[in-house]
Parts: C-alpha cells; sequence; structure tokens
C-alpha cells in the first residue's frame, strides 16, 4: 500500500472481469506469510486457476489465451 502497478493491473482487466473472479490477496497480512516470503519483491502476481500465470505486469495476450482455453474446458 499504495500500489501503484496493482491499480494497474486492475485497470488492464476491467474489460474481462464477466469472464473471472478477481480475488485480491493482501500478501502482507500474518496469515499471508507464504506468498509474502515467495513474492514480496514481485508484485503483483498473478494466478489464473490456482496456476500461476505471469507477474509485475499484465501480459494481456497470455492472460486472454489463458482465460479462453480454461472457459473451452468448462464447456
Amino acid at each position: 500500500k499504495p500500489c501503484p502497478l496493482c491499480d494497474e493491473a486492475k485497470e488492464v482487466l476491467e474489460p474481462y472481469k464477466r469472464r473471472f473472479v478477481l480475488q485480491e490477496v493482501d500478501i502482507t497480512l500474518p496469515e499471508n506469510s507464504a506468498w509474502n516470503d515467495k513474492y514480496k519483491y514481485d508484485i503483483p502476481v498473478f494466478h489464473l486457476n490456482g496456476k500461476f500465470l505471469m507477474k509485475h505486469r499484465v501480459d494481456i495476450q497470455k492472460f486472454e489465451d489463458q482465460l479462453t482455453k480454461l472457459e473451452l474446458q468448462n464447456d
């Protein structure tokens, strides 16, 4: 806090919000210490369906590809 890169990522993902649920994790909270240990220098980090996807900035093409693949699997 503040996290300009997190804010930027949320803006980039905004058009996709109907296609996925964004769950934000505050890694500074004691209950998230494992995430803090792993990612404290790499925020923001993105997981899709529990799997690591990317970090630092949104790669929109990668996100779109993986989201579409996931949607096709669930049809």
